[in-house]
Formats: C-alpha cells, sequence, structure tokens
C-alpha cells in the first residue's frame, strides 16, 4: 500500500509547485510576452505534466493573473519596506499608484492582458480591491480592528474611485496615449480632489 504524504506537506508541495509555475510563466514572458506564455511551454519549462497545469490554472489569462498578482504581493511588500513619506493622503496614493504603474510597466504585456480582462471580465481579478486596500491603507484611515476596511465608507469610496482613474490611465499608456508621466500629473490632480479631506498620519 502506498504512504501518502501528510496534509501539510502537500499543501507545502502544492504551493512550491504553483509558485515555480508562475516564476516560470513569468520568465518566459519577460522575454517574448504573453506570446512566450504557451501553456505547454510554462509546463515544460516548470517540470510539470500539462494536466497539473491546467488544475491550477485554467486558462492562460488564469496564469497572467497569477504572474501580475505576484507584482503585487512585491509592491505589497515594499510600500511595508519603505512606506509613502509624502505629508498629505493624496501624496501617499499617488506614490503607491506609480510603483505600481512602474512595477505593471516592466512587463507591459502583461500588464495590457490583464487590463483587457478587467474590461472584459474574462477571469476573476482582485487588482481593484488590492490596489484599494493600499491606497485605503496609506490614506491615513489606518486599519479597522479586524485588520479589514469598512468597503462602505466614504475613505474606501473614495480610494476605489481613485484606483478606477488609475486603471484607466494605465489603459491609456499602454495604448501609447499617454507616457507615465503625463500619468503622474492626472493622478495627482485626481487624488487632490478626492482625497483632500482625510487625515494626514
Amino acid at each position: 500500500m502506498a504512504v501518502q504524504a501528510p496534509v501539510g506537506m502537500r499543501s507545502r508541495s502544492q504551493n512550491q509547485r504553483r509558485r515555480r509555475i508562475v516564476q516560470t510563466a513569468a520568465a518566459l514572458a519577460l522575454r517574448g510576452g504573453v506570446e512566450a506564455m504557451q501553456m505547454r511551454t510554462v509546463a515544460e519549462r516548470a517540470g510539470v505534466a500539462l494536466g497539473t497545469l491546467y488544475r491550477y490554472f485554467p486558462s492562460k489569462m488564469d496564469l497572467v493573473v497569477a504572474v501580475v498578482t505576484e507584482e503585487l504581493d512585491l509592491l505589497e511588500s515594499s510600500i511595508e519596506r519603505r512606506p509613502p513619506a509624502a505629508p498629505t493622503a493624496a501624496g501617499r496614493a499617488v506614490d503607491v499608484l506609480m510603483r505600481a504603474t512602474r512595477g505593471l510597466m516592466r512587463e507591459p504585456e502583461l500588464a495590457d492582458a490583464l487590463v483587457r480582462s478587467l474590461i472584459m471580465a474574462e477571469v476573476k481579478t482582485e487588482l481593484g480591491q488590492r490596489i484599494t486596500d493600499l491606497l485605503w491603507r496609506v490614506s491615513g484611515e489606518g486599519e479597522a480592528p479586524d485588520g479589514e476596511p469598512d468597503r462602505d465608507a466614504p475613505a474606501y469610496v473614495l480610494a476605489g474611485s481613485l484606483a478606477s482613474v488609475w486603471i484607466f490611465e494605465l489603459l491609456e499608456v499602454l495604448k501609447g496615449h499617454r507616457d507615465v508621466e503625463q500619468v503622474h500629473q492626472r493622478l495627482t490632480v485626481t487624488a487632490e480632489r478626492l482625497l483632500p479631506g482625510l487625515p494626514e498620519e
């Protein structure tokens, strides 16, 4: 009789396998864009069966979302290590959004695929909510006792509106209609209008 690995060990192994797949896909995308992220190629390079890859990521777009989600994880870690230093809520919010913009623009084809998926609702992605959560945290509102924001509170709604503007501006960059400096200027104006009443830290 085969001896099964303990549940915790299997879970750790699965997480490591998933991470290896995502890192492999990111490396392929960095060299050849989204087109290079062929599912069979990703499976071969990651050392997993194609069926295993599809169990983790049912579609290529799911894999794109996972790669960009890893970029968001890096952004959150960066903000924890080096919080925005601007004296106003608007300034701190713009700092976060520009860090996110520069991070995503390192892999513009992935960013383009992700933003289009948001518009077309091809896959479920938490990009908007995660960015909104970050904006809410740096706005000076702090954290609720349970660590979760009140998503009906005015401050959170305003942060969400700013995140929506950022997603639109990111799409304009990807279309070639704006450069990063123009986005910075437009986000600054928008943030100053949306967040002027939020408290400073």
